[in-house]
């Protein structure tokens, strides 16, 4: 075991935006950010992104927002299919990230991508428990025990479904106690104690510092989420969407992203 390291939309998700100072998708393309921007990039972009993704892209978008200082960056983190829902009902956005290619999907078979998606990352899951770990959780088998109070992400979501896929690997029936809407919620319950285990991605329990702890489990191998990005046809600022898309599958993005804990595509 090592030690490592809530945003729920709804219909209003426009007033929820964080503000920053299935065709299948190609394989990342070798790139710098070294000529992504010149300092003209204006008004607002809006990117639809992961729960997941929620600290390294913040990270990124203070990175493009340094060069390009006119320009003011809104994030959507919450979880994927939240999120293909809201891009599909019409939500205006320029870029849309999500957490696994079913997502994606949505999306692309409605013909709503700008340019073909891109794998820019992958990520695994890991137990996640309160520091201390007082309920003893040691695997995987614990989630199907009946007295740990259990969290996962609800089956439709991203983290929910590669839960789905690492529990029918190690034949394990889950009893959860909840089912939450994207990967921080479940996090949210380990870190306030409200429960004693949850499943979440390796990256999350790493974000966390050490708030949880992680356990980390074989079949998770079983289950890799790979990200895809792409930006959106309907973008209202089609230049800036290119901008963070080709930011994200950058040497300087590729960087921030394993700095956090995802693996390369």
């Amino acid at each position: 075991m090592r030690t490592r390291g809530l945003l729920t939309l709804s219909a209003a998700v426009l007033m929820g935006l964080t503000a920053c100072s299935g065709s299948s998708a190609d394989a990342i393309p070798s790139r710098t950010a070294s000529s992504l921007s010149d300092g003209a990039l204006t008004g607002t972009l809006t990117v639809f992104a992961a729960a997941s993704l929620t600290e390294v892209f913040s990270e990124l978008g203070d990175q493009l927002k340094a060069d390009d200082p006119d320009l003011d960056i809104r994030f959507n983190f919450a979880g994927s299919s939240a999120l293909a829902t809201q891009i599909a009902q019409g939500a205006p956005a320029d870029v849309f990230a999500s957490a696994n290619e079913d997502q994606m999907k949505v999306v692309t078979d409605a013909g709503l991508q700008g340019e073909d998606p891109t794998i820019f990352t992958e990520n695994v899951l890991e137990i996640a428990v309160p520091k201390g770990n007082p309920a003893r959780i040691t695997g995987l088998a614990d989630f199907a025990r009946p007295h740990p109070v259990l969290a996962l992400c609800a089956p439709d979501v991203p983290c929910g479904a590669a839960a789905t896929k690492v529990f029918q690997a190690a034949g394990i029936t889950a009893r959860p106690d909840t089912l939450e809407e994207d990967v921080k919620a479940a996090l949210t319950k380990v870190q306030l104690g409200e429960v004693d285990a949850a499943l979440v991605y390796a990256t999350d329990v790493l974000a966390a510092g050490n708030r949880v702890e992680g356990i980390e489990f074989p079949e998770a191998e079983q289950a890799v989420n790979k990200y895809p990005i792409c930006t959106l046809r309907a973008a209202p600022n089609p230049a800036a969407a290119q901008a963070f898309v080709e930011l994200v599958t950058s040497d300087e993005g590729q960087k921030a992203l394993a700095d956090a804990g995802f693996r390369a595509p």
